[in-house]
Formats: structure tokens, C-alpha cells, sequence
């Protein structure tokens, strides 16, 4: 595939995602694909999937977590196999009602017209916070984390 077809099925699986269709975003994944993602011992969701079983479930804890409040890819770079994605995103924690900012890099390695790889950076900090229950000083129902 070239590069505006790459652009295209990862524009397209954002789509998927803010409508809910994991199913159908999920078929976009090669049945091997990894899902790296940095790791929080507070974040439910946070660390590495293998596999589609396994990336399904991040999408399990992701959605159990957090819901969005926003969430804006901004702009998409792509060079041969590789689409890098920045966007920013709002989230609020379910358990807390807490809700925090995350700005974002998604960068997607493609073969043979499918997400071969996908590591995500985003601020581990900002969620663990929200996330946390345990958190003195914070009213869980009124603390905004944005920054």
C-alpha cells in the first residue's frame, strides 16, 4: 500500500474508535499485531497486548477506566510502512469522576494493508492521578487535571 492508503486505514480506524466499532477496528490488526504501550502499575490499561484477543481487552480495561471526553487526532505524518498520529484527548476516570488532559503520539507500522505494530506515548501521570482513589487533598468528585 502507499502512503495515502496507509493514512487513509488508520484515519478510518480512529473513525471505528470514536463510534465504538472494535470489532471492526479490530480486523484493521494483523491476528500477531503488538500494542505497546508505557506502563503504570495505576492504569488499568496501561502496558503491552499481543495479539487481537489481547488488544481487544485493552479496549475492555480502556473503556471500564475512563471514558472520553474528547478525543482529536490532529495530525497524521506517514513515510513508507510507518503513520505517526499526534492528537490531544480528555478523559474522566469512572471510579473518580476526575478528569484530566492527555496529549498524544500514536505511531502505526503497517504490512500487507494491516496494524502490524502500534505504540502509544501519553501522559501516564495525568491518568494515574485521576485514576488513583487514594489521592489526599483531592475532591473526587471537582478535581480537574489539566494542564
Amino acid at each position: 500500500m502507499g502512503i495515502q492508503e496507509n493514512k487513509q486505514l488508520v484515519m478510518g480506524g480512529y473513525h471505528l474508535f470514536q463510534t465504538g466499532d472494535i470489532r471492526n477496528l479490530l480486523e484493521r490488526y494483523h491476528d500477531d499485531a503488538e500494542w505497546l504501550g508505557p506502563e503504570s502499575e495505576f492504569v488499568p490499561f496501561a502496558g503491552c497486548f499481543h495479539g487481537k484477543a489481547e488488544i481487544a481487552q485493552f479496549f475492555y480495561k480502556l473503556d471500564a477506566a475512563i471514558k472520553p471526553i474528547s478525543f482529536v487526532p490532529k495530525q497524521f505524518i506517514a513515510e513508507g510502512d510507518l503513520v505517526v498520529v499526534t492528537g490531544d484527548a480528555t478523559w474522566m476516570a469512572r471510579n473518580t469522576g476526575r478528569s484530566y488532559d492527555s496529549p498524544w503520539v500514536h505511531v502505526f507500522t503497517l504490512r500487507d494493508g494491516k496494524v502490524a505494530r502500534f505504540q502509544s506515548y501519553w501522559d501516564t501521570a495525568g491518568a494515574e492521578r485521576a485514576l488513583h482513589t487514594d489521592q489526599p487533598g483531592l475532591a473526587a468528585s471537582a478535581a480537574q487535571l489539566h494542564h
